[in-house]
């Protein structure tokens, strides 16, 4: 446990405006809703003469998401070694078949990969909105999630992605973790009905912060509740002293891209995953 509070501590400390980093805290507060001992299991690092020089976050059965120092984005020999780990079954980094890295798109192992034979894969959309100025109220009325709050977020969530209701002990799990100390839930109400939810996460003041997750509740959507929702975020960031508002969504869903640029999110970069084929 300690080399895991180490090592987001370490993570929080690579996040710089104008840089590309790809993982976040944030990424593994939000893995955190399963428990620390499956979000340490979940980590894979690499280390030179004892420093931590990149950390991937096996997000699922086949996707690593990835980030590497600032100072070691474009070192050859770790980007050779991350492609090797990641190739070779046997390292015990990606399972066997078909699998996924992603990776920041200055950094030298996504060529590397397509040297060995990876192929480009879907494209994400990058987006950031600057916190130097503060952040108007849309008018929607926002709460900071508590105990009493945790089944109306669960429900947006569950609801927003299509899946079955997150136990709440799972919300509970996340705000226990290391990242969460630096984060907020919240929930945006209509009335008293809750239709949108989101979490962000802080990396330390004057640092990026990430937006994971947000979304809007299937019964409530197209009357700009994501847009509102994101706007909040943002300003709850901006509390927590963050520089920017960060989030990430695949170039494909439209929808989301629109809805952040209409909450004053500008297209940062666009970069695609790797695929390794089965």
């Amino acid at each position: 446990m300690a080399d895991l509070d180490r090592v987001v501590a370490e993570l929080g400390q690579w996040q710089r405006e104008g840089s590309s980093m790809q993982l976040h805290p944030g990424d593994l507060g939000w893995f955190w809703r399963h428990g620390a001992t499956a979000t340490a299991a979940a980590l894979r690092t690499w280390r030179r003469d004892g420093r931590l020089v990149a950390v991937g976050l096996l997000d699922g059965d086949d996707l690593l998401r990835m980030t590497l120092a600032p100072d070691a984005t474009d070192d050859d020999e770790l980007a050779a070694r991350v492609a090797a780990d990641v190739s070779t079954v046997a390292a015990g980094v990606l399972p066997a078949g078909t699998a996924y890295l992603e990776a920041p798109a200055t950094a030298r192992v996504r060529t590397t990969l397509l040297e060995v034979g990876w192929q480009v894969d879907a494209p994400w959309t990058a987006l950031r909105r600057d916190l130097a100025d503060p952040v108007p109220d849309t008018g929607l009325r926002v709460e900071v999630v508590t105990s009493s709050r945790v089944g109306d977020w669960t429900g947006v969530v569950a609801s927003a992605f299509g899946s079955s209701r997150p136990a709440e002990e799972r919300w509970h799990a996340m705000a226990a973790g290391t990242p969460y100390a630096g984060a907020r839930s919240l929930v945006g109400y209509d009335g008293d009905v809750p239709v949108a939810a989101a979490t962000v996460w802080s990396a330390g003041p004057g640092r990026p912060g990430l937006l994971e997750p947000l979304g809007v509740h299937a019964d409530h959507r197209g009357r700009g509740h994501g847009t509102s929702i994101s706007v909040a975020a943002a300003a709850a960031l901006r509390e927590l002293g963050c520089s920017s508002a960060l989030v990430n969504t695949p170039s494909a869903n439209v929808a989301a891209v629109a809805t952040y640029e209409a909450a004053g999110f500008v297209r940062s970069s666009e970069t695609t995953d790797r695929r390794r084929d089965a």
